[in-house]
């Protein structure tokens, strides 16, 4: 069966084809995507709701904003519907809209002038939180309201949602920060809001035009109506109203603040577009008391006696997610800071935070509450503190808050298609009252039999709690609006609120039962002064007076309406993809962490494991409506077909997307939910090849174990042939190749001076040797390009006392999942793993060199192969030499690299410190015991990923992404002194530098090598 043509049939409405053909006329310069895929990216965000827009427009500067918006009032476009984007990190879908998106983050992202004098900087719009914090670092300052999404999270979307976070006792949110505004109003008027005199807003009342509505319609109802709002509004540190009526008008100075309005207004009042923020001085001493707990109740109990203590702040995780950590990658960079208190089971933490401008300010704070707690642990069992850990290290406090700002995707990782979710996840009560709100919260949810997991702020008396639900089927959508109803209710009985901290949304419809009837018309009149026709972002928060318009609702179509339109059996084959929860980690904004380089390079979302993940389930939803089954591997290969270059195939735009894929599987590790791209991208690539032939290069790669292996019995020759002008040419302009490495010389063969054998003969050779053996399983990449590092590997192994014997090669099939031959990878799988077998079923340990073939051992072959044909285990170098250090059999030479001082810096190949994260420990305390100097390096990905980087296509991207992380690292290097433990890192490092990169091992078998003539006679 051939892989269907695939034309969504949503196609643009008249109007909105008519407006975006004018806007591309236009003096506009930003980026116009009408494409369905791109239009994908924007039906979603970190909520349950889709809501697939007309077209996404990314600005590069406000007068685009300005045009778009003037283009707009033109007669013929008035029914055309906007709303702006920034991160997407929205739980409630405040950014979703069926009309048009204005993306900001793409190009309207710079830091544009900083003012450490005066404690103030200005920005743009699309600028990440973290982003400007690293700009600020160098002056001693930082931006304060801390969000767990903080490495994705725009500045314009932190002032729309009025967004807070930890600390915000002493911090306060988003809005408390706002010096001034820059907001383009529908039509185009720029709007300048900062605090005036109520005189001056007065006089710009009288002004003609839309910004002197706005003054007029500020006055009427945050000057003339205080006392309502005052008696309304609850005295809590994270109100969020959307429009902030209470604090638009400071009664005190006799000043209006329109940005006050706009902050928190879920951009259904304008487009900010430009910030001025002030600027909170890095507090220069800092330590974290991690409170351990039996129940999480108790935590809940003891956050007010925490908050006495004066912290600056006070936050708590449950049970669910400590043991969601606890299997996560983020776990080994916490363990040691959260350890488990012996006969107790630790169900719950508050993690304690003071600072202070130095530690004496601090220190006296500090010794008051543990002194209390050790009374309390003592003398007062039954209130649940079984112990606490002190944190003074920067990075062991940064480490602990990493995990709490994870907390969100762990949830997503529970087992079962029921997932925690985002709907009623920020309620806010006053803190004294949280742990009896709690107490009836969950009772509410335990009535329904439903898992959750909670964690939060309780200093400020905001807790997320996350029902775990499966959004695929009827009845628990039902149970959705069920639950929100009710804690609506409860949240109201307690003198709070149900959006403490994430917004509206689709949570509009509660406005009017919360704020009552005159208040909420007040706020549909602030609406109408900005927008009377409800064209921004319609039916969040409040619609213009007078308007028959309805509020969105919490009952809006949701992602799980699409995905239930899959077969059970296709979405378990593409679990991968389904588990995506939308959380929006790989989109990380730092260029050294390794998740996602071709998001990094592109800033294109389509290029994200989340963009990936929605256009495989769209993708499987328009197959099965075909009648396509995409559950099963295809036998049918299109190598003799042209490929289609008609765009409208839906087929392309996900092909497309995953091309630009460089399948190093950080997003398997990174990710919360392990959202494995390579893993779906492989079977898309087997079906889309099914109707669509192959390019040359796909051929080439897939086959490059079978040619290697041949062309490396005569390598000079080999070389000769390859790597002659004429040859380069040809294989850069008719296959879409370059810069392919040289095959080793000498030869592996030539190089290995131990044992090497088939698997067949292992039985005997163990049995006659004096010496315990080790197994070195061989991958193509080091052993046909880079025999030198397999010839270290055998002196650094027999050096220690093993005696290393080379398994004959029998290839992986590393490139042939990677280009989804999956025939061809399964039948490769199945050869291998009989090998394999037969070494483990002598019991001999087995090691591969290079980390991301001898990773496909424990994950893709598991995935093509049954349990019985994967029963055995290749461990990575480091992993092997490591677990001998630790069992005491590991005996370096007491004298062994003395006369070497030189500090080594370690730049770690992606896919292993992904999936193996305390490799690069290893290395260190492996070089320690060897008496050397390691260091590691923070770094992404250096931009090759195997074959990605020769390929023509990708030149430009895996340039950048090499000068985005490694380049000034690489520059700086001592002579000799930088390692890389990928094949692929140590070529890229030799292409764009004049620096050479080693593998670990050269300088493990040098400094044995050292020893070894040392100590001849």
């Amino acid at each position: 069966m051939t892989l269907p043509y695939l034309s969504p049939a949503a196609t643009l409405s008249r109007v909105y084809a008519d407006y975006l053909s004018a806007l591309a006329q236009s003096a506009f310069c930003g980026d116009i995507d009408a494409s369905y895929a791109g239009r994908m990216m924007a039906a979603t965000d970190n909520s349950v709701y889709q809501l697939l827009p007309q077209a996404v427009i990314y600005p590069k500067s406000r007068q685009d904003i300005v045009l778009a918006m003037q283009l707009a009032q033109q007669s013929a476009y008035q029914a055309v519907r906007f709303s702006p984007r920034g991160g997407g990190t929205g739980t409630n879908g405040q950014s979703l809209n069926d009309g048009i998106v204005i993306d900001l983050s793409r190009h309207m992202n710079q830091v544009l002038e900083i003012n450490a004098e005066q404690g103030w900087v200005r920005v743009q719009a699309g600028v990440v939180k973290d982003q400007l914090n690293d700009a600020l670092r160098p002056h001693g300052y930082f931006f304060s309201p801390d969000l767990s999404t903080s490495n994705r999270a725009t500045i314009g979307g932190m002032i729309s949602t009025d967004a807070s976070g930890q600390g915000s006792l002493v911090y306060g949110k988003t809005s408390d920060h706002v010096l001034a505004l820059r907001t383009v109003l529908l039509g185009g008027e720029v709007l300048d809001s900062a605090p005036v005199a109520l005189a001056e807003a007065e006089q710009l009342s009288q002004q003609a035009g839309r910004i002197g509505q706005i003054y007029q319609q500020t006055l009427a109802t945050c000057v003339a109506l205080r006392e309502q709002i005052k008696a309304k509004f609850p005295p809590l540190n994270r109100f969020l109203t959307g429009y902030d009526l209470l604090h638009a008008y400071d009664e005190a100075q006799q000043q209006i603040d329109v940005s006050r309005l706009i902050a928190g207004s879920e951009g259904t009042l304008g487009f900010v577009c430009e910030a001025k923020l002030n600027i909170t001085p890095i507090p220069k001493a800092k330590v974290l008391v991690n409170v351990k707990y039996d129940n999480f109740q108790s935590a809940l109990k003891n956050a007010p006696f925490l908050v006495e203590a004066r912290a600056t702040s006070v936050e708590t995780i449950d049970s669910n997610v400590l043991n969601l950590a606890r299997q996560d990658i983020i776990w080994s960079s916490v363990e040691e800071y959260i350890q488990d208190v012996a006969e107790h089971t630790m169900n719950g933490i508050n993690m304690v935070e003071f600072t202070g401008v130095n530690e004496d300010e601090i220190n006296d704070k500090l010794q008051r509450l543990l002194s209390l707690l050790d009374e309390r642990i003592q003398q007062h069992p039954e209130q649940g503190i079984i112990g606490y850990q002190v944190c003074r290290e920067a990075a062991s406090i940064q480490a602990i808050y990493a995990m709490r700002k994870k907390a969100v995707g762990l949830l997503g990782a529970t087992k079962g298609r029921r997932k925690p979710v985002a709907f009623a996840e920020d309620t806010a009560v006053p803190p004294e009252k949280l742990a009896d709100f709690i107490g009836e919260f969950r009772a509410l949810l335990d009535a329904e039999q439903l898992h959750y997991g909670m964690f939060g702020h309780v200093d400020a008396g905001v807790l997320h709690v996350r029902p775990a639900l499966d959004m695929t089927n009827p009845d628990d959508e039902k149970l959705l609006r069920k639950i929100s109803d009710q804690v609506a209710k409860l949240t109201a009985k307690y003198g709070g609120l149900m959006w403490g901290e994430h917004g509206k949304g689709f949570r509009s419809e509660y406005s009017p039962s919360f704020f009552g009837d005159q208040l909420y018309q007040e706020l549909c009149k602030i609406k109408a002064s900005f927008d009377p026709d409800n064209r921004l972002n319609p039916g969040k928060i409040a619609t213009a007076y007078g308007s028959e318009q309805t509020l969105v609702s919490v009952d809006a179509r949701k992602r799980g309406y699409y995905d239930r339109q899959i077969p059970v059996q296709t979405q378990s084959y593409y679990q991968a993809a389904m588990d995506c929860n939308g959380n929006g980690l790989c989109f990380n904004y730092d260029a050294d962490a390794a998740m996602c380089p071709s998001y990094k390079v592109t800033r294109d979302r389509r290029y994200s494991p989340k963009g990936r993940a929605t256009l495989i389930r769209e993708w499987l939803r328009l197959t099965h409506a075909a009648d396509y089954d995409a559950s099963q591997t295809p036998n049918t290969r299109a190598w003799w077909r042209a490929a289609s270059v008609d765009s409208s195939d839906f087929n392309h735009q996900v092909k497309q997307s995953m091309d630009a894929c460089l399948a190093c599987k950080a997003c398997a590790g990174q990710c919360p939910v392990k959202v494995d791209v390579p893993s779906f991208r492989a079977r898309f690539l087997a079906h889309y090849h099914s109707r669509y032939k192959r390019p040359l290069k796909d051929y080439l790669v897939a086959s490059i174990e079978l040619s290697g292996q041949w062309l490396a019995k005569a390598p000079r020759l080999s070389n000769l042939f390859t790597h002659n002008p004429l040859s380069r040419w040809l294989l850069k302009r008719l296959v879409g190749y370059q810069d392919a490495p040289r095959l080793s010389t000498p030869t592996v063969t030539q190089r290995w001076r131990w044992l090497r054998a088939e698997a067949s003969e292992l039985h005997t050779l163990k049995a006659e040797s004096d010496k315990p053996l080790v197994v070195v399983v061989q991958d193509p990449f080091t052993s046909f390009y880079d025999a030198e590092v397999v010839q270290q590997a055998g002196q650094v192994l027999a050096g220690l006392g093993w005696q290393p014997l080379l398994l004959n090669f029998s290839g992986n099939g590393k490139a042939q999942h990677v280009k989804g031959f999956l025939d061809d990878f399964t039948d490769t799988a199945k050869r291998v793993s009989a090998q394999l077998r037969q070494v483990a079923a002598c019991d001999l340990p087995m090691i591969g060199l290079d980390a991301s073939t001898t990773l496909l051992y424990r994950d893709e072959y598991r995935q093509f192969l049954t349990a019985e044909e994967s029963a055995f285990q290749v461990q990575t170098i480091s992993e092997f030499l490591f677990e001998q250090l630790q069992q005491g059999r590991l005996l370096w030479p007491s004298t062994t690299s003395q006369r070497d001082s030189r500090q080594y810096r370690l730049l770690p190949h992606c896919t292993e410190q992904t999936a193996i994260p305390a490799a690069l420990k290893q290395w260190q305390q492996l070089f320690a015991a060897a008496g050397l100097k390691l260091v590691g390096e923070n770094v992404g990905c250096c931009g090759m990923a195997g074959t990605y980087g020769h390929e023509v296509d990708n030149q430009a991207n895996s340039r950048a992404l090499f000068d985005m992380s490694w380049a000034e690292k690489v520059s700086t290097a001592e002579q000799d002194s930088l390692l890389a433990t990928g094949f692929s890192c140590r070529c890229q490092v030799k292409r764009y530098s004049d620096t050479r990169a080693r593998h670990p091992l050269s300088v493990l078998a040098q400094a044995l090598q050292s020893e070894s003539a040392a100590n001849r006679p």
